[in-house]
């Protein structure tokens, strides 16, 4: 079931939001060359923890096999959902960032993919078109379309480019749960309710250099893509109103 939210609450998401692109802002140089993943991820956690928030990733999905960390780190052909480890950061490597915080029940979600140092030239079209999918697919969530527009405009754009787009994982409603209703995918297939005043959605593009198909690994969690060509991964968490379309997390372009 879809929930709507309300103006009250999507003010308390708002706030979550703005609160994660703050602490984007202070990780994002960070993430350098010789760093382990293990430590951004504390830093990441005690950052949330000191604002006042939650990781909203920590501790979520299965009793059997909770993610184990405050932020997902994937790098290079990882899609998302990597696990914090010892590994280092090299020069060169694309780093995707994806967290999400929980400010007193309201939830925000935001992925970027961040260039260590000089990546090739592929890896950073691969990057800038990825980036490009995610706005192509705001602009078409308005109130009164159809859902997969969304999908559309962001399976168009990547094709067009050439590239593979992830069908088996997808966005999804956002705000008052880490995943809700309706299922926001990158390709267009399954269910296609109008979007309305009142929505909140995560919308992420994940782009392949290769193929959309993908694998998880042993560890339950890391998608990685199932011919080793390299990934990347942005997310913006919105709101639908029954006139505009508002961004509710940080562009993080200035």
């Amino acid at each position: 079931m879809i929930r709507l939210k309300n103006e009250k609450q999507i003010e308390g998401i708002r706030t979550s939001c703005k609160m994660l692109g703050v602490m984007y802002r202070e990780l994002i140089p960070l993430v350098k060359s010789g760093v382990e993943t293990l430590e951004i991820d504390k830093w990441v956690q005690n950052w949330i923890k000191r604002a006042g928030g939650k990781p909203a990733f920590l501790g979520y999905g299965p009793k059997n096999n909770p993610f184990p960390a405050g932020i997902c780190i994937s790098i290079n052909n990882e899609v998302i959902h990597g696990i914090p480890s010892k590994r280092r950061i090299r020069e060169g490597d694309l780093v995707s960032l994806d967290c999400g915080i929980n400010l007193g029940g309201f939830i925000s979600d935001q992925a970027v993919s961040v260039e260590v140092g000089k990546v090739s030239p592929a890896v950073h079209t691969l990057n800038v078109t990825t980036r490009e999918c995610l706005y192509k697919g705001i602009e078409a969530a308005k109130a009164g379309e159809r859902l997969l527009q969304i999908a559309r405009a962001v399976q168009g754009h990547a094709l067009l480019k050439g590239y593979g787009v992830v069908h088996q994982f997808c966005g999804h409603g956002v705000g008052l749960d880490v995943h809700e209703d309706p299922q926001v995918p990158n390709v267009p297939h399954g269910g296609n309710p109008r979007m309305m005043g009142g929505m909140v959605i995560a919308i992420e593009p994940m782009v392949n250099i290769g193929s959309g198909d993908v694998e998880i690994l042993e560890d339950g969690w890391t998608v990685v893509t199932a011919d080793d060509a390299w990934s990347a991964h942005w997310e913006h968490t919105i709101a639908i109103f029954r006139d505009h379309t508002e961004i509710l997390t940080d562009s993080l372009e200035s």
